[in-house]
């Protein structure tokens, strides 16, 4: 077990109430960089109590059952708020069987965990966030692991992202759980992934809470994901997503949102009193024509579209959701929103598909035990002359996914 030793500390007093003692920010940087870089095969680097900065990314390149571990989520915190150069806090690529646990890591300029083509992450105990106000400048995403397999976020906390809090991309064999997400464009998104669990998380005031979404152009699709045992309460926060970023489109409001995703199973989740949609199911094609301007992230994803990508959601489960909604009015800031507003005035949605179907392909959608809830189906595929909120031709049962993980 490697012991960063604290050779230099370099004492920074940051501003603070008078009635506050100030911070004391110590400087390990240069030891820590050098055991990272140095990390042999099965080390743990320990970091110990207290408050650290950094002017650069800490970087993990091909290594195998590294620990990275501090003192406690509360009690080991990395600041990258003074970062002069790189866009990550921590990244790491080429890796097998890393763990994250027991710190917190703040303010990198972009992302704050950057894990790319790793087999075997964990992150446990592990808050990730950006002080201040939700603001567009922070960085995208404060978890992001990206083109990896066998992915575990477990107990932590993510807060302040401009996209999303907790993201998985392009990604086999993944449990989200157990965490708590807030102050996030998204609080939880899974993009492209695969065999994908998203269980027992507080996803509240975010913008959305959990979104389930497939991209064109990408490595691969995603498909089988279950969605359960979840609070998705009062993600109202208003849209500070970058112009032109795709979850720029979700409007504020929003629990849980399906977008070309297919196999998918969602249930017992707690979806209350989010005040433009309880749970959204869209099509790309929806979602292309509300925020594919030149230059935006669906523009260029627009470009990459293929044969092989399917822009429509299927092989749908919804089942035994509780609903709960305090408010009479959809955000004003977004077209959803103002849609809903003037076809279900008083009468918000819970539970809302655009209507736009697969052509030559059998739509398979089960709604089942979900209480009373008010359905939307708006038929934008008919500038929303056929709206119906008739539920019933999707009372049904379709076989559920088995427990990808035990």
């Amino acid at each position: 077990m490697k012991y960063i030793p604290i050779l230099f500390l370099a004492i920074v007093f940051a501003c603070g109430s008078p009635a506050e003692e100030p911070i004391q920010w110590k400087s390990i940087e240069a030891d820590l960089q050098t055991w990272m870089i140095q990390a042999q095969d099965g080390d743990t680097i320990t970091i110990p109590e207290g408050n650290f900065m950094f002017k650069n990314p800490l970087i993990l390149d091909g290594v195998s059952d590294v620990i990275f571990q501090g003192a406690g989520m509360d009690k080991t915190i990395l600041s990258f708020k003074m970062q002069e150069s790189g866009a990550e806090g921590i990244r790491a690529a080429n890796c097998k069987n890393l763990i994250f646990q027991d710190f917190t890591i703040q303010d990198a300029l972009g992302d704050n965990i950057k894990i790319t083509d790793t087999y075997g992450i964990r992150f446990t105990n592990v808050k990730s966030e950006w002080t201040g106000e939700p603001s567009q400048e922070n960085g995208a995403y404060a978890f992001y692991p990206v083109l990896c397999k066998n992915v575990i976020v477990e107990n932590s906390i993510a807060i302040g992202s401009s996209d999303a809090g907790i993201y998985v991309g392009q990604s086999d064999s993944v449990i989200i759980r157990n965490n708590e997400v807030y102050h996030n464009v998204a609080g939880i998104e899974s993009e492209n992934s695969r065999w994908v669990e998203i269980y027992g998380n507080n996803a509240h005031d975010n913008t959305g809470g959990i979104l389930i979404f497939d991209m064109p152009g990408l490595t691969q699709s995603g498909h089988t994901t279950r969605v359960y045992d979840n609070n998705v309460i009062s993600n109202n926060h208003e849209n500070f997503a970058p112009e032109g970023n795709v979850v720029a489109v979700v409007p504020p409001g929003t629990g849980i949102m399906m977008m070309a995703t297919r196999n998918i199973e969602v249930f017992n989740n707690r979806i209350h009193h989010n005040r433009t949609i309880g749970t959204a199911l869209a099509s790309y094609v929806l979602v292309e024509a509300l925020g594919a301007e030149e230059g935006s992230q669906l523009d260029s994803a627009n470009a990459k579209i293929n044969e092989a990508y399917d822009p429509y959601p299927n092989y749908v489960y919804f089942h035994d959701n509780e609903f709960k909604n305090k408010h009479w009015f959809p955000t004003f800031e977004n077209d959803f929103g103002l849609l809903f507003l003037r076809y279900f005035t008083f009468n918000l949605p819970d539970f809302a598909m655009d209507g736009i179907m697969p052509e030559g392909e059998e739509f398979v959608m089960c709604l089942q035990n979900n209480g009373e809830f008010n359905f939307a189906n708006i038929d934008a595929a008919n500038d929303f002359e056929g709206r119906t909120t008739q539920w019933n031709m999707y009372d049904c049962q379709v076989g559920v996914i088995e427990p990808i993980f035990q």
